[in-house]
């Protein structure tokens, strides 16, 4: 945990370093390259963004007439490098070109930008105007995506296990809520807060995907993922937040070890003290209380995770008790005794989290 208000050093990735060793133990070659590969390179991009992070989350001001509550997209091409940001392919308002990574990767900075801002008046994911960068086409056969601290990266994946990665609207999403957390409760990234950390992202990543087709609780899959597994893979997605445990089950990936609830908690000190894995019991907890008070998603339990992950009382090193008991705070001061009190605080008892 960072002292004196400083942020941590951030650098999320979409893919679990537990899928990567499971994919980099696989017989097969075109199998197993590409996974060390990419472990190899989160590891380097890691630790530079420990060596290069400065005290206090970077702030970068709107370029010089950029409107107010207007997103400012940037999409760049590392051409298969991994120099970043890389070769500016595509600026705000620009036409879409013919490379559908690049205009899916701006549609999804703007499909996120716009959910903020309409659901919850937030400009920008630091809440004033932070202009958004995205480099595609990172490195050959890249079977992640990332968000640094900075900008979104994304792979396109080794065609074998993954595809594009700007495929899924929530991987999009996900990333860039790490950072809307970093410029808010900046959770720490280890254990309970880090997988707190991560299924924010899932949350709103969730959302954005949900708002942008317009769905209800009830018609979204809660899926995050969906679309980017190869054919090959037997599974739907990396994460399910409806059943946590149930994304993928493939003789190569291994089965998704993901909890529903604190009685199958992951005690582990790989994956961060298991932040990718141990977020699907609060994944569960949002999925519950969604779906049972019904509607758009984003507008009621979507309000209250906000208004706990921004509202200044959310520590860095909360526990999955200390946010369950925020997020039952949170919908009793906005909604008062009704529904959003109910749905909320049976959802964490389903999912064995205790409210204070």
């Amino acid at each position: 945990m960072t002292t004196n208000g400083g942020f941590e050093p951030v650098f999320c990735t979409i893919v679990p370093p537990h899928v990567l060793d499971k994919l980099a133990q696989a017989e097969d070659p075109a199998l197993s390259r590409p996974a060390r590969q990419t472990l190899q390179r989160d590891a380097y991009e890691r630790t530079q963004r420990r060596l290069t992070t400065v005290i206090g989350a970077p702030s970068v001001a709107p370029p010089a007439g950029a409107e107010p509550a207007k997103p400012h997209r940037t999409v760049y091409d590392a051409r298969h490098g991994t120099d970043l940001p890389g070769r500016k392919v595509r600026g705000e308002g620009a036409e879409p070109g013919k490379d559908a990574t690049v205009n899916r990767a701006y549609a999804g900075l703007g499909a996120t930008f716009e959910l903020f801002l309409k659901a919850y008046e937030r400009d920008s994911i630091d809440g004033s105007g932070l202009p958004l960068d995205a480099t595609v086409h990172y490195d050959r056969d890249y079977n992640n995506a990332f968000w640094n601290g900075e900008q979104m990266v994304f792979g396109d994946g080794d065609g074998e296990i993954f595809l594009d990665f700007t495929i899924p609207i929530d991987v999009i999403g996900h990333e860039l809520t790490h950072g809307v957390t970093q410029y808010t409760a900046n959770l720490t990234y280890f254990g309970q807060p880090g997988a707190l950390n991560e299924s924010m992202s899932d949350v709103f990543g969730a959302l954005i995907k949900q708002y942008t087709l317009g769905q209800t609780a009830a018609e979204a899959d809660w899926l995050i993922g969906a679309g980017l597994l190869a054919p090959r893979v037997t599974g739907k997605a990396l994460r399910s937040m409806k059943a946590p445990g149930t994304a993928y089950d493939d003789d190569v990936l291994g089965k998704d070890p993901q909890p529903a609830t604190m009685d199958d908690y992951v005690r582990t000190g790989r994956d961060n003290g298991g932040v990718h894995i141990n977020s699907g019991i609060p994944n569960h907890a949002f999925y519950l209380a969604a779906t049972a008070l019904g509607g758009h998603a984003w507008e009621r339990a979507g309000q209250i995770w906000y208004d706990v992950l921004t509202g200044g009382e959310l520590k860095q090193d909360a526990l999955f008790v200390d946010f369950a008991t925020l997020t039952v705070k949170a919908a009793r001061e906005r909604y008062g005794q009704g529904d959003e009190l109910d749905a909320v605080s049976k959802a964490w008892e389903q999912v064995g989290v205790r409210t204070l």
